[in-house]
């Protein structure tokens, strides 16, 4: 999580563990911006949007596992106003491709979310 630069709008995407989320950022034409790893606590679903928000304004978020580990980073995104379409996992060919890491597969997210595709709307989030 090194120097920033705001660039406009971003888009973010989430790959949700139990104990630590990986998020990354892209700009609005799609392109990687950074990753950086997050706790799964709420002080962690503080400082993610705060370092996305570091490279622009935050456009939408999508994240995995919204119903499971990524419940909580879903309802703090929510609550901000955020749209969090949840993401599906990279499809097998691109994961063939590229490797498995949590890196490649928030960033994946990230492509999802701003493409539109490989995204459901998530079940709403219950107190």
């Amino acid at each position: 999580m090194g120097e920033t630069q705001r660039t406009g709008t971003i888009v973010g995407g989430v790959d949700t563990h139990k104990d630590l989320h990986v998020a990354a950022v892209a700009d609005d034409q799609d392109r990687f911006l950074a990753s950086g790893s997050f706790a799964a606590t709420r002080q962690g679903y503080r400082l993610m949007p705060a370092w996305m928000q570091s490279f622009g304004s935050i456009q939408r978020v999508g994240a995995e596992a919204t119903g499971t580990y990524g419940a909580g980073v879903l309802r703090y995104f929510q609550k901000a106003g955020v749209q969090v379409p949840e993401a599906a996992g990279p499809d097998k060919h691109g994961r063939r491709a590229r490797g498995k890491s949590d890196d490649l597969d928030a960033e994946a997210a990230a492509h999802a979310a701003f493409a539109g595709k490989r995204t459901v709307t998530p079940k709403p989030a219950t107190e």
